[in-house]
This record gives C-alpha cells, structure tokens and sequence, in this order.
C-alpha cells in the first residue's frame, strides 16, 4: 500500500524493520537507518527548516514510496528495479559489512529514487525553486552520520579500532557517498524533469543499468572489509536493533536471541 504522508511511511518501515528483526534478515539494516532519516526530515519539516514544508513532505513520500514498492515488490517474487535487486540480494551473503549493506542501500535509493521524486514532485520548472530545500536535506543527514559511526562501532571492534587510529574513517565513508549521491541524483533530477512520461521511463531504465554497475563496486571484495568483517557482529537482529536505536521500542522477542561472540 502506498504511503499517503511521513507518518504512514514510518509506520511502513517499523513494520519492516520488526518483521527483519523477526527474521534476522539483513534488509533490516537499511530500513532502520531509513527510517532515522525520514524521522530527522519529519522533525525538519516541523522545525520549519524547509522553506516549503508541505512540498517537502510530498517529496519525502514519493522518494519513500520508491522503497516500500520496491521492497514489497520483492518480498512478492516479483522484479525491482535492477540497482534494488542487487541491494536486496545482497542482504543474503554473509561475508558482507554492515557497512555495505547500508551503502548498497543508499545506492540504489540516493543516485536512482531520489532524482525520480524530484523530478516528479517539482516537474519542469518547478524543480529549480526546491533546490534549496533539496540541499537542505545534506543538513539533516549530516547530523545523523556521528550516530551512525558510533553504531557501527559498536557491532565491529576492528572498525572501532580503526576509527581510534583514522577518527574520520566512517565519517568519510558514509558522508561521502551520500554526498556524492545526492549531487549525481539532482543532476538527473533536472535531466527527468523536462522529460514525457514515455522518456523518463527509458532514461530511469539507463540510469538504473548505471546504479546497478555502481552496486558492484560497493559489493567488491576488499581487504579493507575483509579485515573488519573478521571480528563484526554476526547477530543480525541485534545490528538492526542497534541501527535502530532510540527510533521506536521493539519488543524483545520471548525466544533466546544468541548473541555473536566478538571479541
């Protein structure tokens, strides 16, 4: 069911994250830290950081709605698109980083989804006056990449060790990425937004072809990740609920949740 405003898209990703939790499935992981972002951009919106709230709430929604279809979508055996496919087959393999998990996310919904609700939200020359909002959204989510280190801290004692000797370690990693996303995804924002119906499907599906190739470098082996993963967290539930932290109370399930031994 499509969300109809933040609220309701919120309620949507608790659902997911308790089912992920539920689970133990990896999908959790994004879902919570999406659900801090589209909490922080609701807090936003009621602070008046926006110069047009309501626009902005409309715009959170669509870019939500890119997700929660997506999700359902695959939940149903049914085909994504091909950059939340890959994200989401991704959460089956083990060998991978909390941290890979969370960009891989941020690949498919930052430098593909965002530009679409943007586009479509503001069309033609509506989109130039959302700008400045759009970029507020950098504000929003910078506050939260210091949570996020210390959360990822907590599930990798080899990733907090290497923060002690690189402080900004995570902060590049995470910030970075969601920089540079965010800057490709109004450069095609603004490409979509002059664009018919009929031509903004075959340049999303260009775009999506891109997205996915870019997956595969955030999915690469590295000897960097292979090192952290040698002693993070193996407890899927307990990551997500410290990804979650402070968001909503998730109620401890009755049964004996094993925790990973990781240190």
């Amino acid at each position: 069911m499509q969300a109809k405003s933040i609220e309701e898209v919120i309620s949507q990703l608790e659902v997911i994250i308790e089912e992920c939790i539920s689970n133990r499935s990896r999908l959790g992981y994004f879902a919570a830290l999406y659900n801090r972002v589209t909490q922080s951009v609701r807090e936003g919106i009621r602070q008046g950081e926006f110069l047009d709230g309501p626009r902005m709430e409309r715009l959170d929604v669509m870019f939500a709605n890119r997700y929660l279809t997506a999700y359902s979508q695959y939940k149903a055996g049914e085909l994504p698109s091909r950059s939340w496919l890959k994200a989401f087959e991704a959460a089956g393999n083990p060998d991978l980083v909390v941290l890979q998990h969370l960009l891989i996310g941020m690949n498919a919904h930052i430098n593909l989804d965002l530009a679409v609700a943007a586009a479509r939200t503001s069309p033609g020359n509506q989109l130039a006056p959302l700008e400045p909002d759009f970029n507020r959204i950098n504000t929003v989510l910078a506050a939260l990449t210091p949570l996020v280190e210390q959360e990822i801290d907590q599930e990798s004692p080899v990733f907090r060790w290497l923060t002690k000797i690189a402080p900004s370690l995570e902060l590049k990693a995470v910030g970075f990425a969601m920089d540079e996303a965010r800057e490709a995804a109004w450069h095609f924002a603004n490409k979509l937004a002059f664009l018919t119906a009929e031509q903004q499907v075959s340049a999303m599906a260009s775009r999506d072809m891109e997205v996915a190739i870019l997956g595969d470098l955030v999915l690469a082996r590295n000897p960097l990740f292979q090192f952290i993963h040698s002693d993070e967290s193996t407890d899927v539930a307990e990551n997500i609920r410290i990804l979650a932290k402070g968001e909503f109370k998730i109620a401890v399930p009755t049964e004996a949740v094993p925790v990973a031994k990781v240190g």
